[in-house]
């Protein structure tokens, strides 16, 4: 039983942009501000799409010359060797899961508790991860037309938002080219990947679209898209509220909101960040779930997650597991407040993976000179090795100002690397025997019917 190839560019535009669009990314927006002079917050911000772009670009020959679900495991595989590739992909899984979900959660909290303060807000960001669960155990042609929903209305909400804020002020640029120091650049720029983080996990439904070639132009319209996007909203937060009111909320949104719009506004936004929820989760549960699906097919996860519903044709088992994995992450947030090292956890780990698939690139042109790319980054080398370069000097920079996060980075490798060289040879092997078992058991029953 296989995966149904249903989804359009629509759906891979939206998930690709759902997964990134998140109320923590408001967060992330105004530290990218704050890093910056005036209101040249934008310059960072469209800084950081360009780079994702180059990050886009080879994936997207990666995922054409090898179009699976596992995608970044077969990808490093191929590229280094299986114990990197391994390594790395669930560590890549493991960080994204806990950083995207932990802040997500930690900031939709806040909008909550500020709209009704005596309410609790864990108990809704269960329900709203049950929503999204059943949906997604339901099919993936359900959870992607509601994600083409929501992902839609959220991106026109947060440029009428932009818009009516500019109205308001009589907002001019001043000083458009004056961002600050070099340093603060530099960490603005790697603070702002976060805002992208997730656009190419989208590469798991290679298995599920009509055409392979919309991976990659959903990536590039979703990128397009959410730099635009980003930008304005940003620009318009800092040109209505002081930089230093932003900072020093989790739910930035909700104060710029009301500065607009008042009490009315603070309800639209209080829709718009649950929405912005919502399509995380729901992405996030469409892609991650692929992702397990395929590692356990080919024995790296237990064999259970790549089971089937018979019914809706999803991998049921990854989509419930991914469920309780993310209420225990949004639980734990919402103890240690920690939320902030969550987002440059996220950050640092995609540019170290931006960087590794700019270096796969060059291997696998090696490596494969004659496999069929039917997407080919241009500009020979240039790209990949721009890539390399820059995403490695945005991780250090980020895990050198955060030591925090390198510590926890260390640890969850350490745990992935454990994993990698005990429990996948079990899997393997008892796979193996599970093979050769089924393979002795008709040769028993032929010997059988010769005996009678």
């Amino acid at each position: 039983m296989q995966l149904k190839r249903v989804l359009t560019l629509r759906t891979v535009v939206a998930t690709s942009a759902g997964l990134t669009l998140a109320s923590s990314s408001f967060v992330a927006a105004v530290q990218v501000a704050g890093y910056m002079l005036g209101d040249t917050a934008w310059i960072a911000i469209l800084s950081g799409g360009i780079l994702c772009f180059m990050a886009a670009a080879c994936f997207s020959e990666l995922n054409g010359i090898l179009p699976s679900a596992a995608g970044i495991r077969l990808y490093f595989g191929r590229a280094f060797n299986s114990q990197i590739a391994l390594t790395v992909s669930l560590l890549y899984m493991l960080v994204v899961i806990i950083g995207v979900v932990g802040a997500e959660s930690y900031v939709l909290a806040k909008v909550i508790s500020e709209i009704f303060p005596g309410a609790r807000p864990f108990p809704w960001i269960v329900i709203l991860l049950l929503l999204v669960t059943g949906m997604n155990v339901r099919g993936v042609k359900i959870a992607g037309g509601f994600q083409d929903v929501i992902t839609y209305s959220l991106i026109v909400s947060l440029i009428a938002f932009s818009l009516l804020a500019f109205n308001k002020v009589d907002f001019q640029l001043s000083a458009p080219l004056s961002p600050g120091g070099a340093s603060g650049l530099i960490n603005a720029i790697a603070l702002g990947v976060f805002l992208f983080v997730g656009f190419e996990w989208v590469t798991p439904l290679v298995e599920e679209v009509t055409q392979v070639k919309l991976i990659s132009k959903g990536m590039m319209i979703a990128l397009g898209i959410l730099s635009v996007t980003y930008a304005a909203f940003t620009v318009a937060m800092t040109a209505v509220v002081p930089k230093e009111t932003l900072v020093a909320t989790a739910a930035p949104q909700m104060v710029f909101a009301r500065s607009v719009l008042g009490g009315a506004g603070a309800a639209w936004m209080v829709v718009v960040s649950l929405a912005a929820s919502v399509t995380t989760f729901n992405a996030g549960i469409i892609s991650v779930s692929r992702f397990m699906y395929a590692s356990a097919r080919e024995q790296v996860l237990p064999a259970i997650f790549s089971r089937l519903s018979i019914r809706f044709f999803t991998p049921w088992v990854s989509i419930i597991t991914l469920f309780f994995i993310a209420v225990a992450v949004a639980g734990v947030t919402q103890i240690t407040h920690n939320y902030l090292i969550l987002v440059e956890l996220a950050a640092a780990m995609e540019s170290i993976v931006y960087a590794l698939v700019g270096l796969a690139v060059i291997s696998l042109r090696r490596r494969m000179p004659d496999q069929p790319r039917p997407y080919w980054v241009k500009w020979g080398y240039a790209i990949p090795t721009l890539s390399i370069v820059v995403f490695t000097a945005l991780a250090a920079a980020l895990l050198a100002a955060d030591r925090m996060a390198l510590f926890v980075l260390i640890i969850a490798f350490l745990v992935c690397l454990v994993y990698v060289n005990t429990a996948v040879p079990y899997l393997k092997k008892k796979h193996e025997s599970r093979k050769r078992a089924s393979k002795r058991r008709p040769s028993r029953v032929e010997g059988k019917s010769d005996g009678n």
